[in-house]
């Protein structure tokens, strides 16, 4: 008994100081829609069970995948490498390091190798160097730059800044702040300038331009949403949301190049996450508390594909031993499927279902 006491004074008195204590978060609120349920077109399978895993314990973490025109896959590592793999050879090279954490990978038309780097910013990586491109946008410096993309011309960049607050080792503290800072970026290669498309994005990931360059496919991880931002045409500069209350957290965005947008899906949504969403009071006491005691997502393979106007054409998950996962990336090329991760010690590939 007197050890029960003693637990629940503990307790309280750890609420009692997350609940008085200074806040590093200014959360806002939001009432998320009631995530659907793994059925129907989110149904429950086993498609993605036989993912091969490619240069297994070479790095951890190949977060964003990138194909150049050979068919080599490359992305780049917790520890900072930027490594390519020959998927028929099993050869790995390392391209250099950024001394960060590079997470999006692009190849440009005439094989530059960028990488959108959460530490250093937009940077190119040439001949085993680093050049930083971009930093900074509008004033404000980046702080969580996540994904990028480039044009087939090579002169434009897409890109993500997750946010304007947190990095990616306080990736937590701007999920439960939940306060819209994110952006998305173009860096022009001929003048050096980086502009701002569009702002005030709840944690923006993927990056993918769409078919003939019309439009920027782009996903709101902490909105659970895809959306198209035109580049050309009546609705340039507009913002159209492709799909809404998706059943996980999505991550990077490709575009097969003639009618599927594949979209990583991190993990399920968090029941007590979005429990939570709709009361800033309480977010501010759940961040100070131990991590351990923080929402969590249940860990699973999962990816979609979605048509040219949003609807799901294909849903691909595996929820048992092995499973790749987390996955964040997943390109297409022919008949395989490139998966990436941002925790895993492997590339990831399958045929295409």
């Amino acid at each position: 008994m007197k050890k029960l006491l003693l637990v629940a004074f503990v307790l309280l008195a750890l609420v009692a100081w997350a609940a008085l204590a200074p806040s590093p978060i200014n959360p806002q609120a939001w009432r998320p829609a009631k995530a659907p349920a793994l059925e129907g077109v989110y149904a429950r399978n086993d498609i993605l069970r036989g993912i091969q895993k490619l240069a297994l314990g070479a790095g951890n973490g190949p977060e964003g995948v990138a194909l150049d025109r050979e068919g080599r896959v490359y992305a780049g590592y917790l520890d900072g490498r930027i490594v390519r793999l020959d998927p028929g050879t099993g050869k790995l090279e390392e391209l250099g390091n950024t001394g960060g954490r590079p997470l999006g990978i692009a190849i440009g038309p005439a094989g530059e190798l960028y990488a959108a780097d959460a530490d250093q910013g937009l940077v190119q990586i040439e001949n085993g160097q680093m050049k930083v491109l971009s930093t900074s946008a509008g004033g404000k410096a980046f702080r969580f730059v996540d994904d990028v993309e480039v044009s087939a011309d090579g002169n434009s960049l897409y890109f993500s800044d997750a946010s304007a607050r947190f990095g990616i080792h306080d990736l937590m503290k701007d999920v439960l702040e939940h306060g819209g800072t994110g952006r998305v970026l173009r860096y022009d290669r001929s003048t050096g300038e980086t502009t701002v498309l569009k702002d005030g994005l709840y944690f923006p990931n993927g990056v993918a331009l769409g078919p003939n360059e019309d439009y920027l496919l782009f996903d709101e991880t902490a909105r659970y949403q895809v959306s198209r931002l035109w580049l050309k045409g009546e609705k340039a500069g507009t913002v159209e949301v492709l799909i809404d209350n998706l059943p996980g957290f999505p991550d990077n965005l490709s575009f097969n190049g003639s009618d599927r947008i594949w979209v990583a899906i991190y993990a399920p949504r968090s029941p007590d996450l979005d429990r939570l969403l709709p009361y800033p009071g309480l977010r501010r006491i759940v961040e100070r508390l131990p991590e351990w005691t923080q929402p969590k997502p249940k860990m699973q393979s999962f990816a979609l594909a979605l048509d040219l106007d949003g609807k799901v054409v294909q849903n691909l998950q595996y929820d048992g031993p092995g499973a790749y996962a987390p996955i964040t990336s997943v390109e297409q090329r022919g008949e395989w499927l490139y998966f990436g991760s941002l925790s895993h010690p492997a590339f990831g590939r399958m045929k295409t279902p």
